[in-house]
């Protein structure tokens, strides 16, 4: 039996599914996504192992913020971020450390 197996992640970022489900959507171009799709499409990443970040629905984190989702950068994984609808996807990229990869200097 393999003792462990390799993923192409270079991070892990943890969402909510409860809030996630909560909020009906809120995200992506026309508002109607839930946060981890809207993320995974933007940031045209892979799918399972095979993609640059692992974006993950995890059940219930415990924080149940009204209106927004609570997300967990695993680099990071002090400080969670509560994320509303609408938030910006570029900015949120940032903000959990994804968007390094496509904006390294030439």
């Amino acid at each position: 039996m393999k003792g462990h197996v390799r993923s192409n992640w270079s991070n892990a970022v943890l969402i909510c599914r409860k809030c996630s489900k909560k909020l009906d959507g809120g995200f992506g171009p026309d508002g109607d996504e839930r946060l981890a799709k809207a993320l995974r499409r933007h940031l045209k990443l892979k799918k399972g192992r095979k993609a640059a970040a692992g974006i993950v629905e995890v059940n219930c984190l415990g924080i149940c913020p009204k209106g927004a989702v609570t997300v967990v950068d695993g680099a990071h994984s002090r400080d969670w971020l509560l994320v509303r609808p609408g938030a910006d996807p570029d900015d949120l990229a940032r903000e959990l450390h994804l968007a390094a990869e496509e904006e390294a200097p030439a």
